[in-house]
């Protein structure tokens, strides 16, 4: 049996399989069959019973979020290995229709609003393009910049994004040619926002002695 390989992130974007994956003990399942395990096997790590897992390893096989990739056996019996499609999954922004964000109702370039929508953008574009790359037998070309910068003071932060914006726009009026024919048309997109701090290491509870 040949499985089909695990990949990094997955988007979702039939709402069939979006519905059957967003479920509380799906996804503690999908979880944990990250590495290839059996419904049974899920069962007792989760603590769970055998007939509640099954149903849900059902639905999520038949919505194509778990493949079997081999099989074991477990005293007299076999049991079906099983493991998630993907490593993590994401919800495609166009299952939400009309309702999903939008670019033209978010125009203040500095809200929070403004960000998630294009961000929003990236994902449902990225989401479309992938595949289509993939039937062509292609790789998408893409490119990701990601970076902290601690700033002293409000006008250093500031400063920072006048020059930020001046190198950028500098940058594109050099390159960007409208008029090009035989070319390809690429989405830039530059994001900024306060990072969360780190979260407090949890101590592990003491246990009691007697």
């Amino acid at each position: 049996m040949q499985a089909t390989a695990q990949v990094p992130i997955e988007v979702v974007d039939d709402a069939g399989t979006a519905s059957a994956l967003i479920d509380p003990a799906r996804i503690r399942i999908l979880s944990a069959l990250r590495e290839p395990d059996s419904a049974a096997g899920v069962a007792r790590a989760l603590g769970l019973p055998r007939q509640r897992v099954g149903h849900h390893v059902r639905a999520l096989e038949a919505a194509g979020l778990l493949t079997c990739v081999g099989e074991r056996r477990k005293r007299n019996c076999v049991e079906r290995l099983l493991r998630a499609t993907a490593r993590s999954y994401v919800l495609a922004p166009q299952l939400l229709g009309r309702l999903g964000t939008s670019t033209e109702e978010a125009q203040d370039r500095f809200s929070s609003t403004s960000l998630l929508a294009a961000a929003t953008c990236v994902l449902q574009e990225v989401s479309t393009l992938r595949p289509r790359a993939e039937a062509a037998g292609k790789r998408l070309p893409t490119l990701t910049l990601q970076t902290e910068v601690r700033f002293a003071s409000a006008r250093s932060q500031s400063e920072f994004l006048d020059e930020l914006l001046g190198a950028f726009t500098d940058v594109i009026e050099r390159h960007h040619r409208p008029d090009a024919t035989g070319g390809r048309t690429f989405r830039i997109s530059l994001f900024g926002h306060p990072a969360l701090p780190p979260e407090p290491a949890t101590s592990l509870p003491e246990e009691n002695t007697p």
